[in-house]
């Protein structure tokens, strides 16, 4: 995570490939409250892959989205992710954690496949080295223009960025902190956007293993587009579960899966580099989040592949909601989507 100032009243706004997400919270007793809520969709091939490709789409989105929810907080955490984002756990061989800040300017290089003076680096401190002596620690780089590309145009809307995280850790935050789990159980978060899925497997508090792959409900679309002969709106109605025209979401249900097979592949292979490389513990459980969890067919599609039980991702669960502001039908079909926005809003409550 990087930080320009203390994280003290902050947005969370989340800049994802098909729409824009904002939401406000604020401390009530033990928990949070949510106060400001608003999705603003973005046309085609303004963001790709993670990275804003139309400025002044997004520019004008960010305005309007602030504006129509009145919300007059101008401080914003943000998030990224895609090919430019490194996250990596390392081993550190320093006697002490403090000693740990020199050695990471010697040790990050020969993990990072940039040129240093190209990427900004963060990294935390996980406890003492699980084999050999030093410390585990979290590496993060991600190339300067990625955050910039982010950064510009928050500035262009009249935004100020204190916080530029990573959106799986956004997402781990919000789980986290709506489902308080067992310190010793291995979870995997699956954040299905438009055109790139994070995968983010952790165990009590610590991210494991992340990685971000270009596949997302963007492939859905175009398959039903493809197959179907429907125009991108209608192809991204039926994807929803509405029936367009004549055709049916019975007719869709067959091109849907073949898609959720190329994610679930995608996710099997993660899972299996996992095993391989970082731990031979079983993944326990599954939750997904994401503008395409709801997808039909995904969620029992992956429990029937590996066994476990596999949760659509609420990151409202343990926030307070007023119903008369904000309906509980639209808390709930929003809900997946709004998960890296709620994990973004809550850096407002971290400890500088």
């Amino acid at each position: 995570m990087f930080g320009f100032g203390k994280p003290k009243g902050l947005v969370g706004l989340d800049i994802g490939s098909s729409s824009v997400k904002v939401i406000e919270l604020r401390k009530k007793g033990d928990g949070y409250e949510l106060v400001n809520m608003g999705v603003e969709n973005l046309g085609q091939d303004a963001v790709v892959d993670g990275a804003i490709m139309d400025s002044f789409t997004v520019t004008t989105a960010i305005e309007t989205i602030f504006n129509q929810n009145k919300i007059k907080i101008k401080n914003v955490a943000t998030a990224v992710s895609g090919h430019s984002v490194i996250v990596k756990k390392i081993s550190v061989n320093a006697p002490t954690e403090l000693e740990v800040a020199n050695a990471i300017p010697y040790e990050a290089p020969q993990f990072i496949p940039f040129a240093m003076e190209d990427v900004n680096i963060s990294y935390q401190v996980l406890g003492p080295a699980t084999a050999g002596p030093g410390f585990d620690v979290m590496l993060v780089a991600v190339k300067r223009d990625k955050i910039l590309n982010h950064t510009n145009v928050l500035s262009q809307s009249g935004k100020t960025p204190m916080v530029v995280d990573i959106d799986a850790f956004a997402l781990q935050n919000a789980f986290e902190v709506n489902y308080e789990p067992a310190p010793d159980r291995m979870i995997a978060l699956l954040n299905i956007g438009a055109s790139l899925m994070n995968i983010n497997i952790m165990r009590g508090g610590v991210p494991l293993f992340t990685r971000d792959v270009s596949v997302g409900g963007n492939q859905y679309t175009d398959t039903l587009q493809k197959e179907l002969d429907l125009s991108f709106d209608d192809a991204e109605k039926l994807k929803q579960g509405h029936e367009v025209g004549s055709v049916t979401p019975d007719q869709a249900a067959p091109h849907l899966r073949s898609v959720s097979e190329i994610l679930l592949l995608e996710v099997q292979k993660t899972f299996d580099f996992f095993k391989q490389t970082t731990s031979a513990e079983s993944i326990q459980q599954i939750y997904v989040a994401g503008g395409s969890a709801r997808i039909e067919g995904l969620v029992d599609l992956l429990k029937e592949e590996f066994g476990i039980p596999v949760e659509i991702m609420n990151p409202f669960q343990r926030v307070e909601v007023n119903p008369t502001k904000f309906p509980a039908d639209r808390i709930e079909n929003l809900a997946p989507r709004m998960s890296v926005a709620v994990g973004l809003a809550l850096r407002s409550f971290d400890t500088p």
